[in-house]
Protein backbone atom coordinates (compact mmCIF):
# COMPACT_ATOMS: atom_id res chain seq x y z
CA UNK A 1 0.00 0.00 0.00
CA UNK A 2 2.77 2.47 1.12
CA UNK A 3 4.31 1.78 -2.40
CA UNK A 4 0.99 2.79 -4.39
CA UNK A 5 0.99 5.29 -2.30
CA UNK A 6 4.08 6.25 -3.45
CA UNK A 7 3.44 6.25 -6.95
CA UNK A 8 0.02 8.06 -6.69
CA UNK A 9 2.10 11.14 -5.60
CA UNK A 10 4.91 10.44 -7.71
CA UNK A 11 2.52 10.27 -10.70
CA UNK A 12 0.00 13.15 -9.46
CA UNK A 13 2.69 15.56 -8.91
CA UNK A 14 4.39 14.67 -12.44
CA UNK A 15 1.11 15.21 -14.14
CA UNK A 16 0.84 18.59 -12.39
CA UNK A 17 4.06 19.64 -13.71
CA UNK A 18 3.43 18.59 -17.01
CA UNK A 19 0.46 20.96 -17.35
CA UNK A 20 2.38 23.75 -15.76
CA UNK A 21 4.63 23.38 -18.50
CA UNK A 22 2.45 22.51 -21.29
CA UNK A 23 0.32 25.75 -19.90
CA UNK A 24 3.77 27.58 -19.97
CA UNK A 25 4.56 26.75 -23.53
CA UNK A 26 0.97 27.61 -24.68
CA UNK A 27 1.35 31.24 -23.11
CA UNK A 28 4.92 31.67 -24.62
CA UNK A 29 4.15 30.78 -28.34
CA UNK A 30 6.90 30.88 -30.49
CA UNK A 31 9.05 32.37 -28.01
CA UNK A 32 9.35 29.01 -27.02
CA UNK A 33 11.33 28.03 -30.11
CA UNK A 34 15.40 27.73 -29.64
CA UNK A 35 17.19 27.32 -26.20
CA UNK A 36 14.36 27.70 -24.08
CA UNK A 37 12.24 25.07 -25.66
CA UNK A 38 14.96 22.66 -25.74
CA UNK A 39 15.41 23.04 -22.08
CA UNK A 40 11.45 22.77 -21.36
CA UNK A 41 12.16 19.29 -23.84
CA UNK A 42 14.78 18.35 -21.95
CA UNK A 43 12.73 18.93 -18.56
CA UNK A 44 9.69 17.01 -19.70
CA UNK A 45 12.18 14.07 -20.61
CA UNK A 46 13.51 14.12 -17.34
CA UNK A 47 10.05 13.56 -15.77
CA UNK A 48 9.46 10.94 -18.15
CA UNK A 49 13.00 8.92 -17.36
CA UNK A 50 12.21 9.22 -14.31
CA UNK A 51 8.73 7.49 -14.24
CA UNK A 52 10.36 4.59 -16.14
CA UNK A 53 13.22 4.08 -14.03
CA UNK A 54 10.12 3.76 -10.81
CA UNK A 55 8.04 1.55 -13.11
CA UNK A 56 11.41 -0.95 -13.68
CA UNK A 57 12.27 -0.99 -10.32
CA UNK A 58 9.29 -1.72 -8.75
CA UNK A 59 8.52 -4.78 -11.08
CA UNK A 60 10.18 -8.23 -9.96
CA UNK A 61 11.76 -10.21 -11.17
CA UNK A 62 13.71 -7.02 -13.59
CA UNK A 63 12.49 -7.93 -17.18
CA UNK A 64 16.42 -7.93 -18.09
CA UNK A 65 16.74 -11.02 -15.90
CA UNK A 66 14.31 -12.65 -17.87
CA UNK A 67 16.28 -11.79 -21.05
CA UNK A 68 19.56 -12.73 -20.28
CA UNK A 69 19.16 -15.31 -23.11
CA UNK A 70 19.52 -12.28 -25.24
CA UNK A 71 22.30 -10.56 -23.96
CA UNK A 72 24.40 -12.24 -26.34
CA UNK A 73 22.52 -11.03 -29.78
CA UNK A 74 22.49 -7.43 -27.93
CA UNK A 75 25.85 -7.96 -28.00
CA UNK A 76 26.86 -9.30 -31.52
CA UNK A 77 24.90 -6.94 -33.74
CA UNK A 78 25.95 -10.04 -36.76
CA UNK A 79 23.86 -12.39 -34.56
CA UNK A 80 20.97 -9.61 -34.94
CA UNK A 81 21.68 -9.83 -38.82
CA UNK A 82 21.41 -13.55 -39.24
CA UNK A 83 20.14 -14.56 -35.54
CA UNK A 84 19.62 -18.38 -35.17
CA UNK A 85 16.08 -18.38 -33.33
CA UNK A 86 12.82 -16.53 -33.28
CA UNK A 87 12.45 -12.84 -32.21
CA UNK A 88 9.27 -11.74 -30.76
CA UNK A 89 8.38 -8.12 -30.34
CA UNK A 90 5.46 -6.04 -30.16
CA UNK A 91 4.44 -2.32 -30.73
CA UNK A 92 2.28 -0.46 -27.87
CA UNK A 93 0.64 2.76 -28.99
CA UNK A 94 1.03 3.68 -24.89
CA UNK A 95 4.85 3.61 -24.79
CA UNK A 96 4.82 7.28 -24.63
CA UNK A 97 3.11 7.63 -21.76
CA UNK A 98 4.83 4.54 -19.71
CA UNK A 99 5.64 0.55 -21.11
CA UNK A 100 2.93 -0.80 -18.67
CA UNK A 101 0.96 -2.66 -21.48
CA UNK A 102 4.38 -4.74 -22.93
CA UNK A 103 5.17 -5.78 -19.39
CA UNK A 104 1.14 -7.42 -19.35
CA UNK A 105 1.73 -8.43 -22.54
CA UNK A 106 4.90 -10.21 -21.70
CA UNK A 107 2.81 -11.51 -18.92
CA UNK A 108 0.19 -13.17 -20.59
CA UNK A 109 2.16 -14.44 -23.57
CA UNK A 110 4.19 -16.07 -21.05
CA UNK A 111 7.68 -14.82 -22.23
CA UNK A 112 9.29 -11.53 -22.47
CA UNK A 113 9.44 -9.98 -25.75
CA UNK A 114 13.27 -8.85 -27.03
CA UNK A 115 12.38 -6.36 -29.26
CA UNK A 116 10.53 -2.76 -28.88
CA UNK A 117 9.24 -0.86 -31.57
CA UNK A 118 7.93 2.53 -32.03
CA UNK A 119 7.00 5.12 -35.17
CA UNK A 120 8.94 8.16 -35.71
CA UNK A 121 8.21 10.79 -38.50
CA UNK A 122 10.81 13.12 -40.21
CA UNK A 123 10.47 16.44 -39.44
CA UNK A 124 11.35 19.63 -36.78
CA UNK A 125 9.13 18.99 -34.14
CA UNK A 126 10.41 17.74 -30.81
CA UNK A 127 8.56 14.23 -31.28
CA UNK A 128 10.11 13.77 -34.62
CA UNK A 129 13.78 14.10 -33.40
CA UNK A 130 15.83 10.47 -32.42
CA UNK A 131 13.46 9.54 -29.46
CA UNK A 132 16.62 8.74 -27.21
CA UNK A 133 14.38 9.11 -24.00
CA UNK A 134 12.80 6.02 -25.41
CA UNK A 135 15.74 3.67 -27.22
CA UNK A 136 17.29 4.36 -23.46
CA UNK A 137 13.70 2.84 -21.70
CA UNK A 138 13.67 -0.20 -24.02
CA UNK A 139 17.56 -0.76 -23.71
CA UNK A 140 17.18 -0.90 -19.68
CA UNK A 141 14.04 -3.22 -20.51
CA UNK A 142 16.13 -5.45 -21.68
CA UNK A 143 15.63 -5.30 -24.89
CA UNK A 144 16.65 -3.78 -28.47
CA UNK A 145 14.14 -0.81 -29.88
CA UNK A 146 13.02 -0.80 -33.69
CA UNK A 147 12.14 2.67 -35.29
CA UNK A 148 10.05 2.90 -38.47
CA UNK A 149 11.43 5.86 -39.47
CA UNK A 150 8.92 7.62 -41.85
CA UNK A 151 10.03 10.38 -44.26
CA UNK A 152 7.11 12.71 -44.45
CA UNK A 153 9.05 15.75 -45.81
CA UNK A 154 5.84 18.44 -45.20
CA UNK A 155 7.01 19.22 -41.57
CA UNK A 156 10.20 20.68 -41.81
CA UNK A 157 10.55 24.84 -41.17
CA UNK A 158 11.77 25.11 -45.32
CA UNK A 159 13.29 28.52 -44.69
CA UNK A 160 15.47 27.69 -41.63
CA UNK A 161 17.02 25.24 -43.38
CA UNK A 162 17.29 26.91 -46.61
CA UNK A 163 15.22 25.03 -48.63
CA UNK A 164 13.26 26.31 -51.55
CA UNK A 165 9.55 26.67 -50.59
CA UNK A 166 7.39 23.98 -52.21
CA UNK A 167 4.06 23.48 -52.19
CA UNK A 168 4.31 19.62 -51.50
CA UNK A 169 7.75 19.14 -50.78
CA UNK A 170 6.82 14.69 -50.90
CA UNK A 171 6.59 14.95 -54.58
CA UNK A 172 9.44 13.91 -56.06
CA UNK A 173 10.57 13.88 -52.55
CA UNK A 174 13.25 11.28 -52.84
CA UNK A 175 15.16 12.54 -55.39
CA UNK A 176 15.50 15.28 -53.10
CA UNK A 177 16.79 13.04 -50.35
CA UNK A 178 19.34 11.52 -52.25
CA UNK A 179 20.65 14.75 -53.10
CA UNK A 180 21.45 15.98 -50.00
CA UNK A 181 18.66 18.29 -49.03
CA UNK A 182 17.88 16.84 -45.96
CA UNK A 183 20.82 16.02 -45.06
CA UNK A 184 21.30 18.17 -41.93
CA UNK A 185 18.54 15.62 -40.16
CA UNK A 186 20.06 12.43 -41.41
CA UNK A 187 23.26 13.34 -40.08
CA UNK A 188 21.80 14.14 -36.89
CA UNK A 189 19.83 11.37 -36.50
CA UNK A 190 23.35 9.11 -37.13
CA UNK A 191 25.02 11.45 -34.63
CA UNK A 192 22.35 10.32 -32.22
CA UNK A 193 21.90 6.58 -33.31
CA UNK A 194 26.23 6.44 -32.69
CA UNK A 195 25.26 8.51 -29.36
CA UNK A 196 23.17 5.69 -28.23
CA UNK A 197 25.84 3.20 -28.45
CA UNK A 198 23.59 -0.45 -29.02
CA UNK A 199 22.30 -2.20 -31.41
CA UNK A 200 19.18 -0.56 -33.02
CA UNK A 201 16.49 -2.11 -36.14
CA UNK A 202 15.50 0.81 -38.34
CA UNK A 203 12.97 0.31 -40.71
CA UNK A 204 13.44 3.04 -43.47
CA UNK A 205 10.06 4.15 -45.70
CA UNK A 206 8.34 1.16 -45.28
CA UNK A 207 6.20 -0.14 -47.88
CA UNK A 208 7.81 2.32 -50.50
CA UNK A 209 6.06 0.22 -53.64
CA UNK A 210 2.09 1.10 -52.36
CA UNK A 211 1.10 4.06 -54.48
CA UNK A 212 -1.88 4.59 -51.97
CA UNK A 213 -0.64 5.08 -48.91
CA UNK A 214 2.81 6.90 -48.04
CA UNK A 215 3.79 10.07 -49.98
CA UNK A 216 7.76 8.59 -50.69
CA UNK A 217 5.63 6.32 -52.63
CA UNK A 218 5.32 5.39 -56.31
CA UNK A 219 2.81 8.49 -56.79
CA UNK A 220 5.04 10.88 -56.25
CA UNK A 221 8.21 8.94 -56.89
CA UNK A 222 10.40 6.85 -59.28
CA UNK A 223 11.16 3.18 -57.81
CA UNK A 224 15.04 4.74 -59.00
CA UNK A 225 15.25 7.83 -56.71
CA UNK A 226 13.72 5.84 -53.70
CA UNK A 227 16.27 3.59 -54.10
CA UNK A 228 18.88 6.43 -54.14
CA UNK A 229 17.53 7.70 -51.27
CA UNK A 230 17.89 4.75 -49.40
CA UNK A 231 21.41 4.66 -49.89
CA UNK A 232 22.00 7.89 -49.70
CA UNK A 233 20.36 7.55 -45.82
CA UNK A 234 22.74 4.48 -45.50
CA UNK A 235 25.66 6.21 -46.90
CA UNK A 236 25.57 9.39 -44.39
CA UNK A 237 25.64 6.95 -41.64
CA UNK A 238 28.66 4.65 -42.75
CA UNK A 239 30.52 8.29 -43.27
CA UNK A 240 29.69 8.51 -39.45
CA UNK A 241 31.09 5.49 -38.73
CA UNK A 242 27.46 4.59 -37.28
CA UNK A 243 27.76 0.78 -37.39
CA UNK A 244 25.48 0.05 -34.71
CA UNK A 245 22.11 -0.17 -37.36
CA UNK A 246 19.94 -3.22 -38.61
CA UNK A 247 18.20 -1.74 -41.64
CA UNK A 248 14.88 -3.11 -42.66
CA UNK A 249 13.58 -2.83 -46.50
CA UNK A 250 9.81 -3.51 -46.12
CA UNK A 251 7.93 -3.33 -49.24
CA UNK A 252 3.86 -3.65 -49.44
CA UNK A 253 4.06 -7.45 -50.75
CA UNK A 254 0.41 -7.50 -52.39
CA UNK A 255 1.99 -4.43 -54.84
CA UNK A 256 5.15 -6.59 -56.22
CA UNK A 257 7.40 -4.42 -58.23
CA UNK A 258 10.54 -6.13 -55.37
CA UNK A 259 13.14 -5.65 -57.97
CA UNK A 260 13.07 -2.00 -58.92
CA UNK A 261 13.03 -0.69 -55.49
CA UNK A 262 15.23 -3.24 -53.82
CA UNK A 263 18.49 -1.61 -53.08
CA UNK A 264 20.93 -4.14 -53.11
CA UNK A 265 22.32 -6.91 -50.49
CA UNK A 266 24.97 -4.62 -49.49
CA UNK A 267 22.74 -2.15 -48.28
CA UNK A 268 19.71 -4.09 -46.55
CA UNK A 269 20.28 -6.33 -43.61
CA UNK A 270 16.24 -7.67 -42.84
CA UNK A 271 13.07 -7.95 -45.08
CA UNK A 272 10.61 -6.97 -43.42
CA UNK A 273 6.42 -7.50 -43.93
CA UNK A 274 3.35 -6.00 -42.55
CA UNK A 275 0.47 -8.90 -41.87
CA UNK A 276 -2.21 -7.36 -41.03
CA UNK A 277 -6.48 -8.63 -41.49
CA UNK A 278 -8.15 -5.87 -41.62
CA UNK A 279 -11.43 -8.38 -41.70
CA UNK A 280 -14.86 -6.56 -42.58
CA UNK A 281 -14.44 -3.53 -41.58
CA UNK A 282 -13.89 -1.72 -45.20
CA UNK A 283 -15.41 -2.29 -48.59
CA UNK A 284 -12.07 -2.96 -49.91
CA UNK A 285 -11.26 -5.92 -47.15
CA UNK A 286 -12.61 -9.23 -46.47
CA UNK A 287 -11.64 -11.92 -43.71
CA UNK A 288 -8.07 -12.83 -45.11
CA UNK A 289 -5.75 -15.80 -43.59
CA UNK A 290 -2.17 -14.79 -42.69
CA UNK A 291 -1.34 -16.83 -46.11
CA UNK A 292 -3.22 -14.73 -47.95
CA UNK A 293 -1.98 -12.00 -46.66
CA UNK A 294 1.65 -12.72 -46.40
CA UNK A 295 1.96 -16.38 -47.16
CA UNK A 296 1.30 -16.24 -50.59
CA UNK A 297 3.97 -13.61 -51.58
CA UNK A 298 6.65 -15.56 -49.35
CA UNK A 299 8.12 -17.05 -52.78
CA UNK A 300 8.86 -14.02 -54.14
CA UNK A 301 10.33 -12.80 -50.88
CA UNK A 302 12.07 -15.36 -50.40
CA UNK A 303 14.32 -14.98 -53.31
CA UNK A 304 15.93 -12.02 -52.18
CA UNK A 305 17.81 -13.92 -49.50
CA UNK A 306 17.40 -12.19 -46.50
CA UNK A 307 16.01 -12.63 -42.84
CA UNK A 308 12.16 -11.78 -42.60
CA UNK A 309 10.63 -9.72 -40.08
CA UNK A 310 7.13 -10.00 -39.76
CA UNK A 311 7.12 -5.84 -39.00
CA UNK A 312 3.11 -5.59 -38.02
CA UNK A 313 0.70 -8.96 -37.26
CA UNK A 314 -2.34 -8.47 -35.96
CA UNK A 315 -6.15 -9.09 -36.69
CA UNK A 316 -9.21 -6.92 -35.53
CA UNK A 317 -12.16 -8.45 -34.46
CA UNK A 318 -14.71 -7.63 -37.40
CA UNK A 319 -15.94 -10.51 -39.50
CA UNK A 320 -13.87 -13.47 -38.23
CA UNK A 321 -12.72 -15.22 -35.40
CA UNK A 322 -9.24 -13.15 -34.22
CA UNK A 323 -8.30 -16.01 -31.64
CA UNK A 324 -8.06 -18.62 -34.40
CA UNK A 325 -7.05 -16.37 -36.83
CA UNK A 326 -3.74 -16.15 -34.83
CA UNK A 327 -3.75 -20.33 -34.60
CA UNK A 328 -4.13 -20.38 -37.85
CA UNK A 329 -0.74 -18.21 -38.68
CA UNK A 330 1.26 -19.79 -36.00
CA UNK A 331 0.43 -23.16 -37.55
CA UNK A 332 3.77 -25.17 -38.44
CA UNK A 333 4.93 -21.50 -39.42
CA UNK A 334 8.83 -22.73 -38.74
CA UNK A 335 8.35 -25.40 -41.45
CA UNK A 336 5.98 -23.17 -43.85
CA UNK A 337 8.50 -20.11 -43.89
CA UNK A 338 12.08 -20.60 -42.83
CA UNK A 339 13.22 -17.52 -43.61
CA UNK A 340 10.84 -15.58 -41.20
CA UNK A 341 12.99 -14.94 -37.55
CA UNK A 342 11.27 -12.07 -36.41
CA UNK A 343 7.57 -11.32 -35.65
CA UNK A 344 5.85 -8.10 -33.90
CA UNK A 345 2.92 -7.56 -33.05
CA UNK A 346 0.63 -4.79 -33.17
CA UNK A 347 -0.88 -3.76 -29.98
CA UNK A 348 -2.35 -0.61 -31.33
CA UNK A 349 -5.89 0.30 -30.03
CA UNK A 350 -6.15 4.14 -31.35
CA UNK A 351 -5.29 3.00 -35.14
CA UNK A 352 -6.42 5.99 -37.11
CA UNK A 353 -4.23 5.91 -40.08
CA UNK A 354 -6.19 4.34 -42.40
CA UNK A 355 -9.55 5.52 -41.46
CA UNK A 356 -11.02 8.74 -40.01
CA UNK A 357 -12.04 6.39 -37.17
CA UNK A 358 -10.03 4.66 -34.85
CA UNK A 359 -8.92 0.77 -35.08
CA UNK A 360 -8.02 -1.59 -32.35
CA UNK A 361 -5.76 -4.14 -32.86
CA UNK A 362 -4.63 -4.36 -29.17
CA UNK A 363 -4.26 -7.99 -27.68
CA UNK A 364 -2.52 -7.36 -24.75
CA UNK A 365 -5.60 -7.53 -22.44
CA UNK A 366 -7.08 -10.15 -24.73
CA UNK A 367 -6.13 -13.13 -22.51
CA UNK A 368 -7.49 -15.46 -24.57
CA UNK A 369 -6.18 -14.73 -27.72
CA UNK A 370 -3.00 -14.52 -25.54
CA UNK A 371 -3.52 -17.73 -24.15
CA UNK A 372 -3.41 -18.91 -27.64
CA UNK A 373 -0.74 -17.50 -29.22
CA UNK A 374 1.37 -18.96 -26.28
CA UNK A 375 -0.33 -22.28 -26.68
CA UNK A 376 0.49 -22.31 -30.86
CA UNK A 377 4.35 -21.40 -30.15
CA UNK A 378 4.74 -23.66 -27.40
CA UNK A 379 3.06 -26.60 -29.60
CA UNK A 380 5.24 -24.93 -32.55
CA UNK A 381 8.32 -24.65 -31.37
Amino acid sequence: MKNAMKRIVFVSAATFFGIVLVLFIIFLGNKSNGPLSGALEDIGNLVIDVEQDYLLNQREPIRQKELSWFQEYRLDIEKLRSPDTLLFGVFDNEYQNNFENILSFDHHLGFTLPILHIYVAWGDKPREKFPMIYVKSIHDLGSIPMITWEPWLNDFDRESHGLEWLEDPNVEGMKALANGDYDFYIEEWSKQVADFGHPIFIRFGHEMNDPYRYPWGPQNNQPEDFVAAWKHVIDVFRKNDVDNVIWIWAPQPSHLLYAEYYPGHDYVDWVGVGALNYGTVASWSQWWTFKEIFGDYYYWLDMIDKPQMITEMGSLKVGGNRTQWFREAFNHLPTKYPRIKSILFFNHSEDNTTFNKSLDWSIAKDTVTCAAIQQSIIETW
